[in-house]
């Protein structure tokens, strides 16, 4: 067998299992993004089933305060009609801001506050609100693996031939970005 073959032979060999690994490698990355945004939805569901707990809760005490108990009915549901990922994310930063403003009626309400199921509820939602944190952290590192690999050099080639995507980052509406005002 002439030696120029085996070279060729190599190469090609070589070639195969460039391909294979880095295929291989971008569809685990590709799973584990949407595992972890798994990861993500289960907490917001976790959020889901404690919200109508907390405004029924909080109606009884805060009648005129419609306004702000329905923004938080309403951006649940549109969390639960939208689709995509990024339709995902929106929804859940209006409701991660709705759900502010209806902690922040408790300081208008001294016995909301001290009401003991309410103190449970909230209690309750604040570290569902910690376990999405950390899940979007997780959520946002795993992306970050995954599009270096759609993006670096030799892997973007396969990526582009197997049509991988890039993902969206779990990012910060603007208006939680700015400075938090403190006045005493």
């Amino acid at each position: 067998m002439p030696v120029w073959l085996i070279v060729v032979l190599v190469i090609v060999v070589v070639l195969i299992l460039f391909v294979v690994g880095s295929y291989n490698t971008l569809v685990t990355l590709r799973n584990r993004v949407k595992d972890q945004w798994s990861q993500i939805d289960v907490q917001l569901k976790r959020r889901f089933d404690l919200i109508p707990n907390v405004v029924n809760t909080v109606k009884g005490y805060a009648k005129h305060e419609s306004e702000t108990l329905e923004a938080v009915v309403k951006a649940r549901n549109t969390y639960t009609t939208a689709v995509s990922p990024k339709e995902k994310m929106d929804a859940n930063n209006d409701l991660t801001n709705a759900i502010s403003k209806l902690f922040a009626l408790t300081e208008s309400y001294p016995d909301l506050k001290a009401n003991a199921n309410f103190l449970e509820l909230q209690g309750e939602l604040q570290e569902t609100e910690n376990k999405i944190a950390v899940a979007r952290q997780f959520y946002n590192d795993t992306v970050l693996t995954y599009n270096n690999k759609v993006e670096m050099f030799p892997s973007n080639i396969v990526a582009k031939l197997f049509h991988f995507e890039k993902n969206a980052f779990f990012e910060a509406l603007e208006k939680e970005r700015e400075n938090v005002k403190v006045e005493f």
